[in-house]
């Protein structure tokens, strides 16, 4: 299948991959300001926003679709989930993968006995069980999750319900599928391999992906660094934009 993907600006390529129940559109200003330096490859995942979804979405099967629509090398910027894609493809494709930029990420979503940088399971299983009843309320609510104790909490929430379904209804399929990777995936034991220079941008206030998750990439990661972004939860990019962009231009830069 072919991805729904928008292509904006000029300069290297750089591949943008959004986060669970969203699509390209949520990026916002921040695209608009990084198509003033590199050729923007805004992508909606499988199912998502204009995307449709043949199959199963499961992470090997996207990592799959994204690295036959990419025929030369390409730095990644994935966000929440986007990150979690964005990680795997970069271990099982090393050639195709230049650069890394992992914002709000984690190797691993949900809570481990040896892992308490994620959410519970419990939390996780609720919103599973939830979706099948009312999609619409479930995402409202993760939406929630996401900005809570960011600054401009409230502006942020706005923000995000207003681009939730402006690209059309997402594929429940494609919902569920998403959930079962932040469910399942473990990364931890790939970090290491990941060999790409990698800036890891971190909400000193997220409550999705602690601050401590990405941390543990930065120290196992050979080529990480790890910058935190004061006051911003789990949507940095939407709370802080010109902090965001500058770190990234200046990484991109190097």
């Amino acid at each position: 299948m072919r991805l729904h993907v928008e292509v904006t600006g000029q300069g290297k390529p750089l591949v943008m991959l959004h986060g669970w129940g969203m699509h390209g559109g949520i990026w916002g200003d921040t695209v608009t300001h990084l198509a003033q330096e590199f050729t923007v490859h805004n992508v909606d995942l499988p199912g998502h926003g204009a995307s449709k979804l043949q199959g199963e979405f499961t992470l090997d099967e996207v990592v799959a679709i994204l690295d036959a629509q990419f025929d030369q090398p390409v730095t990644v910027l994935g966000w929440s989930l986007g990150g979690i894609i964005a990680q795997h493809w970069a271990a099982r494709v090393p050639q195709k993968i230049e650069r890394l930029i992992l914002m709000a990420s984690t190797p691993c979503f949900t809570q481990r006995a040896d892992w308490l940088c994620g959410m519970a399971s419990e939390t996780l299983q609720q919103f599973a069980v939830e979706l099948e009843k009312n999609h619409v309320a479930t995402l409202r609510r993760f939406l929630a999750l996401q900005v809570r104790g960011s600054e401009n909490e409230r502006e942020l929430l706005a923000a995000l319900r207003a681009q939730l379904f402006s690209r059309g209804e997402l594929d429940l399929t494609a919902l569920q599928g998403g959930l079962d990777i932040l469910r399942d995936a473990d990364l931890r034991g790939q970090a290491a391999d990941i060999m790409q220079p990698t800036l890891v941008i971190a909400g000193q206030r997220d409550k999705l992906t602690p601050l401590g998750a990405s941390k543990y990439l930065g120290q196992v990661m050979p080529n990480a660094r790890v910058v935190e972004v004061a006051g911003a939860a789990h949507a940095p990019f939407l709370s802080h934009t010109e902090t965001v962009v500058e770190h990234i231009k200046k990484f991109l830069h190097e």
